[in-house]
């Protein structure tokens, strides 16, 4: 597995030699502060995104819920919590293709402290289901945490809804999970996709459909930005620790990642799906699914206009 200083060094992709220059500018702690003259019109609450580096992933992670009020703040006594990881891929966790299960389990302890009455836990699954839940690592931390983990292939699990405001997606089978939860979390790992450039938090969500082929037959850039129109998670939390940055999104083996231990949270899926395309240097107008929701005002893709809080831990 490469470092992120050989990442720098090689490029991400086939020889190629583009530096990782995002990466820096993310973090930067010296970026030019903006001034304004006086204004009497209403002041828009920036959207904020907790950016965190050189730390383990449980750690990364506390230091990002604290920046952001804590668990408690999203969580609330007695409510019903989805966690949806990334789990489509029969892969094992150094390979870099699901949700890391030390992340997923830092999540599901978080929601337990906070009070949450049960946490549960899916995905629908592009190999075999059984075999993406174990050999992820993802079916052990739900039996360790007491989270309950859910079949995501069976139909019955699905209610049709109809989505008034979707330009290609109009309706759809969504798990029933993901509507009926007081709380849905989104926890995907950060990687390249051959078809989308990159997937994160929003590509993430065609894990709560039940026809996952109908995005590809239809368009599949726009369906995953009509899905935020009806249905966005609570809190968002994109495991960059590290990313695949090629073959994705199954990926061949560890050498396709690069340790960068990062990791990002927003209650914005367009801003930290923005970051993320920075982080595996694509301009986030480049990744059309975040540039689409951008224009429908499901989200920010311009990162100078996010409250970004930058913290190192190392």
């Amino acid at each position: 597995m490469k470092t992120r200083r050989d990442f720098i060094k090689a490029g991400f992709a086939l020889g190629a030699s583009l530096p990782l220059a995002n990466f820096g500018k993310l973090f930067a702690a010296d970026l030019p502060v903006k001034t304004a003259g006086v204004s009497t019109a209403p002041v828009q609450a920036k959207s904020i995104l907790v950016a965190v580096r050189d730390g383990e992933r449980a750690a990364m992670l506390d230091k990002a819920m604290a920046a952001l009020g804590g668990m408690e703040t999203f969580v609330k006594k007695g409510q019903t919590v989805l966690v949806k990881p990334n789990i489509g891929w029969d892969s094992t966790p150094e390979r870099g293709a699901d949700s890391h299960p030390e992340l997923v389990k830092r999540v599901v302890e978080m929601c337990f402290a906070a009070g949450a009455k049960s946490v549960s836990m899916f995905d629908n699954p592009c190999d075999q289901w059984q075999r993406c839940y174990t050999n992820s690592g993802i079916e052990k931390i739900a039996q360790e945490t007491g989270a309950t983990l859910v079949n995501g292939k069976d139909e019955t699990f699905y209610r049709q809804v109809e989505i008034p405001n979707g330009r290609k997606l109009h309706e759809a089978k969504i798990h029933f999970l993901a509507l009926d939860s007081d709380v849905f979390i989104n926890v995907p790992v950060l990687k390249h996709h051959e078809g989308t450039l990159v997937t994160a938090c929003m590509k993430n969500l065609m894990g709560i459909i039940l026809d996952r082929r109908f995005y590809h037959r239809t368009d599949l850039h726009q369906c995953i930005a009509d899905l935020l129109t009806f249905k966005k998670p609570t809190l968002n939390i994109l495991d960059a620790y590290a990313p695949m940055v090629r073959n994705g999104p199954r990926g061949k083996s560890a050498d396709d990642l690069v340790v960068m231990r990062t990791l990002l949270a927003s209650t914005d899926i367009v801003a930290i799906d923005a970051a993320g395309a920075k982080l595996l240097n694509h301009q986030p107008s480049d990744v059309r699914h975040i540039a689409i929701a951008a224009e429908m005002n499901l989200g920010t893709m311009d990162l100078e206009q996010v409250d970004i809080r930058r913290f190192k831990l190392a």
